[in-house]
């Protein structure tokens, strides 16, 4: 029987003075150019594929230092305790307490997530629901689902977090009431300016949710915002024509003994 050429410690070894490795590196390593011969070996061995770096990385189990969400970076590569990308989006989304939209998940993963989600809503493995002019992605399963969507809309309303402009789709009924009641005091320009303020508080979407809310053209709303941020405004006389004290000659006319009846 021919004795084994190839050993899994050598690639254990190496990964312990490195921490990762790409599979050339490991073939070096072991000193093989076949990319079969590391796979078997490395299938003897208890590691990780990176889900960054397009799994061009490998590390052993133990090596790993996984944080509360499961996820360990070393220079920059990032690998999971769930597996693969498509995998490790999927029980993020799931253990999440509201969802995420793919701005957040970002950050948390640092790569790119938008292609993973949609493939996952497609596998019908996660949700999507449209919240405040974006997509959250939620729990596949339908309890699970309505519980994160529901502490999603809970926070987006708290003002200390979000303004009170923002999130108008959430905000309370009383809040929406007062905001129209004050835009009706206004007259055509300062309605314009002050819906174009609120878009700008609401942020992404918020030009569609502010003319929805004040019953606006969204053009008209996205007018207002621009010419809040070029500057663009022209101050008006804040008193009407007449109002505010009355001219000394007119008031001594009035006050003369002529004008009184005898």
């Amino acid at each position: 029987m021919r004795p084994e050429r190839f050993h899994a410690e050598d690639i254990a070894r190496f990964l312990k003075q490195h921490k990762i490795a790409t599979l050339a590196q490991l073939k070096k390593a072991l000193g093989s150019e076949v990319d079969s011969t590391v796979f078997r070996k490395l299938a003897e061995l208890s590691h990780h594929t990176s889900y960054s770096h397009r799994g061009r990385f490998y590390t052993l189990k133990e090596l790993a230092r996984f944080d509360a969400l499961g996820l360990w970076s070393f220079r920059s590569v990032w690998f999971s305790n769930h597996g693969t990308l498509l995998s490790t989006v999927e029980a993020l989304v799931g253990m999440s307490d509201g969802g995420y939209f793919a701005s957040e998940l970002e950050p948390v993963l640092h790569v790119e997530v938008k292609v993973p989600l949609l493939k996952l809503v497609r596998d019908r493995r996660i949700v999507r629901h449209k919240l405040v002019g974006r997509y959250l992605y939620v729990s596949g399963e339908t309890d699970r689902a309505r519980q994160q969507v529901a502490a999603r809309r809970i926070r987006e309303a708290e003002p200390a977090r979000v303004g009170y402009g923002a999130s108008l789709k959430v905000v309370p009924d009383e809040l929406k009431a007062a905001i129209v009641l004050f835009f009706s005091l206004l007259d055509e320009k300062q309605r314009r300016l002050y819906a174009g303020l609120e878009a700008l508080k609401a942020g992404h979407g918020g030009d569609r949710e502010i003319a929805d809310l004040l019953g606006l053209n969204p053009g008209t709303v996205a007018k207002g915002r621009v010419e809040l941020l070029s500057r663009d405004v022209e101050v008006d006389r804040v008193r009407r024509t007449g109002a505010g004290r009355k001219e000394v000659e007119k008031k001594r006319r009035k006050s003369s003994p002529r004008s009184r009846k005898s």
